[in-house]
């Protein structure tokens, strides 16, 4: 039944209001597809997908969804795993083609890998922390006490949890006689390895304090996989602030780059571009909308919220606008080795001023506003 207070297409003088069928609840999640700013224009893609419509795969140790190119299909240089682990549960030894990035949600979990000259790498991680395993380097995560869910991010937009290395798939497809003469043990040793059906993500006890599971005399790797993204100090505005981390101040992470952006209830991630590659996002809390220029007087506006995936094609102008009453929080991911934006300001500012007036007809109060320096975050 439509109420007085349901969500409307009406925009000014222009649209009317629904008499069909709808959906009111997902109307009122996107207002700004519902009802257009004048400004939208044209066909772009879709750039927004809901780990809330994935499907999720249950298992005995937690659970796993992901949005993939099947979800998201111009997302095709990145995609995503939400994934939780009960206490004790553990993503099974496994490795993969591509590299994982991870960022600790809640909880805390415990990561353990071994790179390929035999060097070891284990530690715990807890909300806001990240880390990088390498393409081909085999690893695990397991829930600390608490429990945990993290994000994952692939550099492969193709990327699909079912099809990882597990371990014990291995074992189950390698001849016993062959596994007794890998290990110098009797064929009679093998051959309970569980169904990996039964394993991928499954339970087992808490594990004990970090210490007690490095092991006496292991060279560890010259580059930690992990780094504690919240210990470091941001980039800060009176709108917000930025966390970037990539291969410059995390050196593991050579493929994947990323910025944890923080917007004030009213401000906005400024008018930018990106000149490198792509930009995914993953909104942790909050409620925002964005609007991408395309070029060719194409623009389109989104609502996101927490939970959602957000994408902006290469080079395309956006901004992010924090359009609840709480903190805005989300990351910007891009399969790159660097981070780089363009801010439309800082190049208005450092441009002759002359071409500036003469293309846009400003007044000279906006001119003078214009800033040389960093403000990725702008206040209201």
């Amino acid at each position: 039944m439509t109420t007085a207070d349901d969500p409307q297409p009406i925009r000014g003088r222009l649209g009317a209001t629904i008499l069909g069928p709808r959906n009111v609840p997902l109307e009122r999640e996107n207002p700004n597809l519902l009802s257009s700013p004048d400004t939208d224009s044209g066909t772009l893609p879709n750039l927004k997908f809901s780990f809330a419509a994935a499907r999720n795969r249950l298992l005995t140790g937690g659970w796993a969804r992901e949005v993939t190119v099947r979800e998201l299909p111009i997302a095709t240089d990145l995609a995503g795993v939400d994934m939780r682990l009960d206490a004790g549960g553990i993503r099974e030894l496994h490795w993969h083609k591509e590299a994982e990035w991870g960022f600790i949600l809640a909880g805390g979990a415990r990561l353990t890998a071994v790179d390929q000259d035999g060097r070891n790498f284990i530690d715990d991680v807890r909300p806001g922390d990240i880390w990088n395993f390498p393409a081909g380097i085999p690893h695990s995560i397991q829930g600390l006490e608490e429990g945990c869910e993290f994000l994952l991010v692939f550099d492969d937009g193709s990327f699909s949890e079912d099809n990882t290395f597990l371990l014990s798939d291995w074992f189950k497809h390698v001849p016993p006689d062959v596994l007794a003469k890998n290990f110098g043990v009797p064929a009679s040793n093998f051959g309970n390895t569980p169904d990996p059906s039964e394993l991928y993500i499954f339970p087992l006890p808490v594990p004990g304090p970090l210490a007690n599971d490095r092991l006496p005399g292991a060279v560890p790797v010259p580059n930690t996989f992990s780094h504690h993204l919240m210990a470091q100090e941001p980039i800060r505005t009176k709108g917000g602030s930025v966390r970037i981390a990539d291969s410059k101040n995390f050196p593991a992470s050579v493929t994947i780059a990323a910025a944890l952006v923080e917007i004030n209830p009213g401000a906005m991630r400024e008018l930018h571009w990106h000149p490198n590659t792509d930009e995914w996002q993953y909104y942790i809390e909050g409620k925002g909308r964005m609007g991408v220029f395309a070029s060719s007087g194409d623009a389109r506006t989104f609502d996101y919220q927490a939970g959602d995936v957000g994408f902006v094609p290469f080079a395309m102008g956006h901004y992010i606008e924090n359009t609840g009453d709480t903190p805005l929080r989300f990351l910007e991911m891009f399969k790159s080795s660097y981070y780089a934006d363009v801010s439309l300001n800082r190049w208005m500012a450092l441009t002759p001023p002359e071409l500036v007036q003469g293309t846009l007809k400003l007044d000279q109060s906006v001119m003078s506003a214009l800033r040389r320096g960093p403000a990725p975050v702008v206040p209201v």
